[in-house]
């Protein structure tokens, strides 16, 4: 009755991340850093479990010559918080 919560998303800053993800679809590392309130270091660490697992994708670029990282989901990170959030609603809701 009750399915297992993907344990990469039931992180609160993972999930954060992939949420902001869902509604715009790419974002820089200092949005996500601000709307999250992470630290640079933290954040980093929770971007590459998500990028090692497939949920989002990172693309490292030059802007005016400083570093510029930008994230965008991917269709397994969507398909994966779909999952997560139709787990939730049963553990809600059961059947």
């Amino acid at each position: 009755m009750f399915k297992d919560l993907d344990p990469i998303l039931h992180s609160q800053l993972r999930l954060s991340i992939v949420s902001i993800l869902m509604s715009i679809h790419e974002a820089n590392f200092n949005f996500i850093k601000d709307e999250t309130k992470a630290t640079s270091g933290n954040l980093s660490i929770q971007i590459k479990k998500l990028q090692d697992v497939g949920y989002i994708k990172v693309r490292k670029t030059f802007k005016n010559n400083y570093p510029n990282t930008s994230l965008s989901i991917t269709k397994k990170g969507i398909e994966a918080f779909e999952s997560y959030v139709n787990s939730l609603k049963n553990y809600i809701n059961p059947k």
